[in-house]
C-alpha cells in the first residue's frame, strides 16, 4: 500500500484545458497544500484526500463516499469540497484548517471492513494533519471502523468514544441560519407560515423538517429515495411531496429554499425558475460555478451561504476530539445564526452578494492564522 501525490499523476491523465492539476496549481480555487490518491487492490479501495488549508490547524473533514462517473471527477469534487471545509471552519471559529476524503464507488456495492480499515490506514499515514469524520455515503459504524486503524478519525459511535450522528446538529444550524434569513429578509426570525421546500430529506434533511414544523412552517419535500419521502409522510401527514426538484424550485408561493442533498443545486437554469426568495441548506458546495451567487442576488435572492450554515455537524466532530459535549456544541450551533447575520450586513455594506462576504471574512481570518 503506497501513498501517491497528485503532482505523480502523469499529463496524459489529465484532460486537454489541464483538468486537475490546472484546478490545483493555477485557478483561483485551487491552492491546497497536499493531493493524496490512495489505491488499496486487496481491499477496492480507490480515495482521494485533500487538504486545502492547515493554517488553522489540522484539516477536518468528512469522507465522501460516492460512484463517480471517473477518477478527475473524484478529485474535483475533492478539492472543491476541501477548499469549502478550509472556509467552513474558519467561520465556525473552529482550530481546524479544511479538508476532505472522497472514496470511489457505489458504498452499496463495494463497502467492505476490510476497505474501510484499508483506508484508515492512509489517513493515519498523514500524521495528524487530516481528521475524518462521516459524509455522504458514510456513516457512525463505518467511522468506528476507520478508527481501528486512525486515531485521528472523529464521528464515532457513543459506544466507541465518539459523539455520533453529526446529521443532528448539522440541521439545527441550518434552521438557526434560515431563522437569520427570515430576520433579515422579512424583519422576523420566526419561520411561521412560511412556505420552506426542503430537497433532499435524508440524514439532515429530515432533522430540518422537524425543526421547520415546530417553527410553524408549511413544509414541501422531494427526495430521489421514495422511502425517505414516505418516513416523512408518514409521521407527517401534513407534509407536501413533489415529484422531483424541479418541480420544488417551481412551487408556487415557496418563501425558502433548502437544498439538502449533493452540490450544484444553484445553477445558471434553476436560479431562472426560483419562485423562493431565500436560499438556505445544508448541501455543500450549492453554487454550480462562480457567478451564481451574482445571478441570485440580481433576482433579489437572499442566499444563505451553505458553508456557513450547515457547520453544525463538522462543530460537533471537532468538539469529539476535546471531549464530546452535547450542550457546548449546541450553544455554539447556535451562534450561526449571528454568524449569518453578521455576513449579511457585511455584504450590504460592501455592496456584494453574502457568498463573497462570507468569503472575505474566512479568507481574513486564515489570513491573520498564517501571519501569526
Amino acid at each position: 500500500m503506497g501513498v501517491t501525490t497528485v503532482t505523480d499523476v502523469r499529463p496524459a491523465s489529465v484532460s486537454a484545458d489541464g483538468g486537475v492539476l490546472h484546478t490545483l496549481f493555477r485557478s483561483e480555487q485551487g491552492g491546497h497544500e497536499q493531493v493524496v490518491l490512495c489505491q488499496d487492490r486487496a481491499s477496492g479501495l480507490r480515495a482521494v484526500i485533500a487538504l486545502h488549508s492547515t493554517a488553522l490547524g489540522p484539516a477536518l473533514g468528512g469522507t465522501r463516499f460516492h460512484a463517480y462517473a471517473s477518477e478527475e471527477e473524484a478529485v474535483l469534487d475533492a478539492l472543491n469540497l476541501s477548499r469549502g471545509m478550509s472556509y467552513k471552519n474558519a467561520l465556525a471559529g473552529l482550530e481546524h484548517g479544511g479538508g476532505k476524503a472522497v472514496i470511489i464507488g457505489d458504498p452499496d456495492v463495494i463497502k467492505t471492513e476490510e476497505l474501510l480499515l484499508a483506508y484508515g490506514r492512509f489517513v493515519a499515514s498523514l500524521g495528524g494533519r487530516y481528521v475524518t469524520a462521516c459524509d455522504v455515503g458514510t456513516y457512525v459504524a463505518d467511522m468506528d471502523v476507520v478508527a481501528r486503524t486512525n486515531k485521528w478519525t472523529t464521528g464515532r459511535s457513543p459506544e466507541n468514544g465518539g459523539a455520533g450522528d453529526s446529521s443532528v446538529l448539522t440541521a439545527f444550524g441550518v434552521y438557526q441560519g434560515m431563522r437569520a434569513s427570515a430576520q433579515h429578509q422579512w424583519g422576523d426570525p420566526t419561520l411561521r407560515d412560511r412556505k420552506v421546500g426542503v430537497a433532499g430529506v435524508g440524514k439532515v434533511g429530515h432533522h430540518l423538517v422537524e425543526h421547520l414544523l415546530k417553527d410553524g412552517a408549511e413544509v414541501v419535500i422531494t427526495d430521489v429515495r421514495g422511502e425517505s419521502v414516505d418516513r416523512i409522510r408518514a409521521k407527517h401527514p401534513q407534509v407536501t411531496a413533489v415529484a422531483d426538484t424541479e418541480a420544488l424550485i417551481r412551487t408556487e408561493g415557496l418563501d425558502i429554499y433548502a437544498p439538502c442533498a449533493l452540490g450544484g443545486a444553484l445553477s445558471d437554469e434553476s436560479v431562472r425558475v426560483l419562485t423562493a426568495k431565500v436560499v438556505c441548506g445544508a448541501a455543500n458546495n450549492q453554487l454550480a460555478h462562480p457567478g451564481v451567487e451574482k445571478d441570485l442576488s440580481d433576482r433579489g435572492i437572499l442566499y444563505a451561504p451553505d458553508y456557513v450554515v450547515n457547520a453544525g455537524g463538522v462543530i460537533q466532530v471537532a468538539d469529539e476530539l476535546h471531549g464530546f459535549d452535547f450542550d457546548r456544541c449546541k450553544a455554539k450551533a447556535t451562534k450561526i445564526f449571528d454568524t449569518t447575520l453578521a455576513i449579511f450586513a457585511r455584504a450590504k455594506t460592501d455592496g456584494i452578494p453574502p457568498a463573497a462576504a462570507a468569503d472575505r471574512l474566512a479568507e481574513t481570518r486564515m489570513a491573520e492564522a498564517r501571519r501569526a
